[in-house]
């Protein structure tokens, strides 16, 4: 069983409708949450999902609207009782930075915390994250304007890709070569940033089979941004939805 659920698909203003893009992948081993917003507990019981559940937290880089709810998550997981360690990714410079934002909560002494085990990303290239039977994932540095990170996610059902925010680039590429699925954000061209055209570009390049626009903003005309992504792209293209998921098989 694999099965990933959109948790938020907003760029970096959100509405009351549609949340700041973050996402999680539920496999028979892990549950794995791709960054951290708004309040996360409140979000995953929305979605059905046990907040307890996760065992990964992967953090692509440290912008308000991918980390804002790092804290939250943290403290409401010691609350609800969790014992068992949480294992975060993350950039080496990003650790560091949630540790000093965490550090202002005293989090050192709240008493009985869990551990959690931070597993720093120092490669220039790809690097494997998580690898057990049923899920293995790598990530590899994108080209936003602060040092970023894009996934590459493997089951034995499906291979998919997540760009993060980034501009066009090779390692998207790489990240996305023959994948199943390819979730690229399309918040418009600009520095850091991809257009839908240039979404639908990197999936017709990698050979992608579906692409799911994501991290666009809340005003934009879904259609249009299928559209000018399809101009570009000659296979399926999906606006993602906050709490649609994909399922397999």
């Amino acid at each position: 069983m694999y099965k990933l659920t959109f948790l938020g698909t907003a760029s970096a203003v959100p509405s009351e409708n549609q949340q700041n893009t973050h996402l999680i992948i539920e496999t028979k081993s892990r549950t794995i949450l791709v960054d951290c917003v708004g309040n996360p507990v409140v979000r995953l019981k929305q979605a059905g999902i046990d907040p307890l559940s996760i065992s990964d937290l992967i953090v692509t880089h440290f912008h308000p609207d991918h980390v804002s709810g790092v804290p939250l998550l943290l403290m409401d997981l010691w609350l609800m009782g969790r014992k068992s360690p949480l294992y975060l990714y993350a950039l080496n410079d990003v650790a560091d930075r949630i540790e000093k934002m965490m550090s202002l909560y005293d989090w050192e002494s709240w008493q009985g915390f869990y551990p959690v085990k931070f597993v720093r990303i120092h490669g220039k290239t790809q690097t494997n994250l998580i690898d057990t039977d049923d899920v293995k994932v790598w990530a590899a540095p994108v080209c936003h304007m602060i040092p970023a990170i894009g996934l590459r996610i493997a089951s034995p059902e499906c291979v998919l890709s997540y760009s993060s925010d980034t501009a066009p680039c090779e390692a998207v590429l790489d990240l996305a070569n023959e994948t199943d699925i390819l979730i690229h954000e399309a918040t418009g061209e600009g520095h850091g940033h991809s257009s839908p055209e240039q979404a639908g570009q990197i999936a017709q390049q990698s050979g992608v089979k579906k692409l799911y626009l994501i991290h666009y903003p809340v005003d934009a005309d879904v259609i249009e941004w299928v559209n000018r992504a399809k101009a570009c792209f000659s296979g399926e293209v999906v606006a993602a939805r906050d709490l649609m998921t994909i399922e397999y098989p």
